[in-house]
């Protein structure tokens, strides 16, 4: 690797330390009810592939690991294979996000600690420190860790799991959000020496930031925003929370999901950060894309002859379609629909002309009851349940 911008600082020579920052993978999240499994496995190989290709020494995961607290043992299966990858080329440093019970994702720590996977949970427990790997922790207490590298060069961590008051086994009292935050963040800056490169590694709702559909649980009022001025002094913030990538002030970073969750996301690039941490700070940072993950499109067609030709023509991505009909579908053609694989939602849009009035009245309806009143207002009777069915099997409805 580069040595990049060395000098002395103390006892010890600090060089450079090669960082990957990722979050929000939320292994087991479905799609309108369907599995991602094997995109996810995806996924999480190219992640281990851009590590070993870009040199990466430690790779920080900023929380929600899985997207339920009570995962699949196929989900779990998929974590465990998947990070034991990535940790044949460098250590992997784990904090648990809202989506993750932190004692379940911390349970096998006994067992991932002697293969360099570090998991840190609301107990804050210390990280084992023992020589493992080019990369390990030679320092832990709770709420910190210091990393090593096989050249000696140090980098301080500190380890915030997503914070909030129950998580912590803290009662009410009077105190603010805002002097919480501070005292938590405070308490994982307690160990840092003057001078060390250091990062915050966190899942955190930070103020400024951009939520998307995907998003749950998120404070979005405000209140529970973290301010800016609350971060601590260091070379490079490590955020999850957000899956939309972003940085904000100087050194603050959501790293983004890993994939696109909602058709909301059928933009946005997704990828992982990579950087140097050094005596003079970050350096050489870049965004690795992520190329294994699927695309989401949204599409539109005035027919379905015209919307099964453009699902064929994205037959690579995962689909939205929006169909504006004049005649209602019929049987038939909602199973050639349904017989295209990357279809995973339909929406229908009703002529104007046929539609007068009916879109203030029918603000918040289900699709199966808009679907039901169409279908009678057309023909005079009750939707077929077959029929009902069928349009429900390619909604998000189950």
């Amino acid at each position: 690797m580069q040595v990049l911008n060395a000098r002395t600082l103390g006892p010890r020579t600090l060089v450079d330390m090669r960082i990957a920052h990722t979050s929000d993978w939320h292994i087991g999240k479905k799609l309108m009810g369907r599995d991602r499994g094997e995109e996810f496995k995806e996924v999480l190989a190219e992640i281990a592939r851009i590590c070993r290709d870009e040199g990466v020494e430690l790779l920080l995961v900023a929380g929600d690991v899985f997207d339920t607290y009570t995962p699949s043992a196929e989900a779990e299966e998929i974590f465990y294979s998947s990070v034991k990858a990535i940790a044949e080329t460098c250590a992997v440093l784990i904090i648990s996000g809202n989506h993750d019970d932190y004692v379940r994702l911390t349970a096998a720590q006994a067992l991932s600690e002697e293969l360099n996977i570090y998991t840190v949970g609301n107990n804050l427990k210390a990280l084992d420190c023992k020589k493992r790997g080019n990369c390990y922790p030679v320092q832990s207490e709770g709420g910190y860790a210091v990393f090593e590298n096989s050249r000696g060069e140090r980098v301080y961590i500190n380890t915030l799991p997503y914070p909030n008051e129950a998580r912590f086994k803290e009662g009410k009292s009077d105190e603010s959000f805002a002097d919480k935050m501070k005292r938590w963040i405070d308490f994982g800056e307690r160990g840092k020496p003057d001078g060390m490169p250091s990062v915050f590694l966190s899942h955190i709702f930070a103020a400024g930031g951009t939520s998307g559909d995907s998003e749950r649980e998120i404070d979005l009022g405000g209140a529970r925003a973290v301010g800016l001025d609350l971060f601590p002094k260091c070379d490079y913030c490590a955020l999850g929370h957000l899956h939309g990538r972003q940085k904000l002030g100087n050194n603050i970073y959501y790293s983004g999901a890993i994939m696109r969750f909602t058709f909301d996301e059928a933009g946005q690039d997704k990828g992982i950060n990579v950087f140097d941490i050094t005596a003079e700070g970050l350096q050489n940072f870049k965004i690795v894309q992520l190329s294994s993950c699927k695309k989401l499109v949204r599409l539109q067609a005035n027919s379905v002859e015209a919307g099964i030709g453009l699902l064929n023509l994205n037959e690579g991505a995962i689909a939205e379609l929006t169909l504006n009909l004049k005649t209602p579908l019929s049987p038939s053609e909602l199973g050639d629909l349904r017989a295209c694989e990357n279809l995973y939602s339909l929406k229908m849009s009703v002529d104007s002309e046929l539609a007068s009035g009916y879109s203030a009245e029918n603000e918040g309806k289900s699709s199966s009851l808009l679907f039901s009143e169409y279908y009678s207002s057309r023909f005079g009777t009750e939707v077929p349940s077959e029929l009902l069915e069928l349009f429900l099997s390619l909604t998000e409805e189950e």
